[in-house]
């Protein structure tokens, strides 16, 4: 998984099925969300990816997604949001998001 920036973001997302995690480095949902996600990351074989944003260092990209609390999940498909998930979500889950 890549932390990305706001340079970053739209290249990063504008092809395929990208999950984005909008998170903080003192956030301990934040660390569990992280290890879920490391788990997601190996187990797509190419079905998408997942980036990490640190809305602490980008905070234009948390207002413009309207994060208000993290971890906030936003799933992208082709650069356009599709869906969103506020909080911890299970493995299992997010690999449905791929589907």
């Amino acid at each position: 998984m890549k932390i990305i920036n706001e340079k970053e973001f739209a290249n990063e997302i504008k092809e395929g099925v990208v999950l984005v995690d909008f998170f903080a480095t003192w956030c301990g949902p934040c660390r569990m969300m992280a290890s879920i996600l490391e788990d997601v990351d190996k187990e797509l074989g190419g079905k998408g990816k997942i980036v990490k944003v640190d809305v602490d260092q980008n905070e234009n990209l948390a207002k413009q997604f309207a994060v208000m609390s993290i971890p906030t999940l936003v799933l992208f498909k082709d650069g356009k949001m599709v869906s969103r998930h506020v909080g911890v979500m299970q493995k299992n889950d997010c690999l449905k998001l791929f589907k």
